[in-house]
């Protein structure tokens, strides 16, 4: 492979093909890297004997810090003395992922300085993520980002970076403002975000609307998910318009899941009632259908990828939370729901156990009392299936009731 020390033969195949290869990028550090060279040698290892070459054990941070630098050591230092220390720090990401162009440079001017020229982008993670620097310069590098007015991001056992998508500042399906209340949880859970305390990794993501760009329901512990109360709302002479152009009982009515959509005589109905809000009618006909005006969230909780106990997607844990009305008191709400949740998942909770593995483990019925609220038939495991909770206890006929009362 040109410009770098190792021969690379597969690797150099992930550069053929239609798509963009991540092979290419990591070359044109390497010119630049002796230690991203050495990555890409020990990369081509990884390939050929189909395991990874990075070793548990080992520290790496900084002064005052418990969290947001991610130690990473190869296995063979004699033969790729670079990669021998190739520690990650994640940098707390803008809300929104918004920059400018000299904010990007001067953090690429860090990196290729005191890192292996190498930046990871809002992965999974959320954090941007400065890769391949030694622990000597870890306290530098940090300090440069800090006086960029970056704060580095979590890792660990601790609340990682909350994200979300861009909400108002780009988005009209935007129910409730996703950079203000990411903003604010953020600056209020400093310490939970850079010294770890936790039983593992706690994930908070705010999502606009149902659409849900960032996957939130799939991927963080807490979930808030914008969503309205009231009725969508229909432009019946846009409608018309929509019918011009494609077959609305075919592609918009049919694919409604609960089917409560009729198109009759060129007049759209919508069955509010029975809407889950998947968004689908709204997406396929936006100038014709929009959300209604009662906007709030959507808590859901228990989301996670494969790690101890395979994925689970986050369960309803609250259908619907006036965010914005909380958002006038600081989110005091919001803030006392997630105290009690992790004053719970750090009594009962194991190591390494995920908030919604330790749910699943004790039962739905048993985090709802010890957090304070009462269930919901809303509460499912996923849609349209039966309720966690079985509310025989709770219905009392109506003669028995007034009997009771006297």
């Amino acid at each position: 492979m040109a410009g770098t020390k190792h021969k690379t033969p597969l690797l150099d195949d992930l550069k053929e093909g239609k798509w963009p290869s991540f092979v290419k990028e990591l070359e044109r550090a390497a010119q630049k890297s002796p230690r991203t060279e050495d990555l890409i040698g020990l990369l081509e290892n990884s390939y050929r004997d189909h395991v990874p070459h990075w070793k548990h054990g080992g520290m790496a941070g900084v002064r005052g810090y418990g969290a947001g630098i991610v130690g990473r050591f190869s296995d063979s230092p004699e033969d790729f003395p670079g990669t021998q220390e190739y520690h990650t720090a994640r940098i707390n990401q803008i809300e929104g992922f918004f920059y400018t162009s000299d904010i990007l440079r001067k953090l690429a001017d860090i990196c290729d300085e005191h890192a292996g020229g190498l930046f990871n982008f809002h992965g999974s993670t959320g954090d941007i993520q400065i890769l391949g620097f030694k622990q000597e310069e870890a306290e530098e590098l940090f300090q440069k980002c800090t006086h960029l007015g970056f704060d580095l991001g979590g890792s660990g056992s601790a609340l990682r970076t909350p994200s979300c998508c861009v909400g108002p500042a780009r988005c009209e399906w935007a129910n409730y403002d996703t950079l203000h209340l990411t903003d604010n949880l953020t600056r209020e859970y400093q310490n939970e975000l850079h010294r770890p305390t936790f039983n593992y990794k706690f994930k908070i993501k705010c999502a606009g609307c149902p659409n849900d760009c960032i996957a939130s329901g799939a991927r963080s512990d807490l979930s808030i998910v914008g969503v309205w109360k009231d009725n969508i709302r229909i432009d019946q002479k846009e409608v018309a318009e929509y019918a011009k152009k494609f077959d609305i009982k075919k592609y918009v009515v049919d694919k409604c899941p609960t089917h409560c959509m009729d198109y009759t005589d060129g007049k759209l109905t919508i069955d509010d009632s029975n809407c889950v809000k998947c968004m689908h009618c709204i997406n396929s006909m936006p100038k014709a259908l929009r959300p209604g005006l009662e906007k709030g969230a959507q808590i859901r909780i228990g989301a996670k990828v494969p790690m101890v106990q395979g994925p689970r997607l986050g369960f309803i844990l609250i259908p619907f939370y006036d965010v914005n009305k909380d958002k006038e008191e600081d989110y005091a709400f919001l803030k006392d729901l997630i105290q009690k949740i992790w004053d719970f998942w750090d009594e009962y909770g194991t190591n390494r156990e995920r908030v919604g593995e330790l749910i699943q483990r004790v039962g739905v019925g048993n985090f709802l009392e010890a957090i304070g609220l009462d269930p919901l038939p809303e509460m499912v495991e996923y849609p349209r299936a039966n309720p966690f909770i079985k509310f025989e206890e709770y219905l009392v006929p109506d003669d028995e009731e007034e009997g009771k009362e006297g």
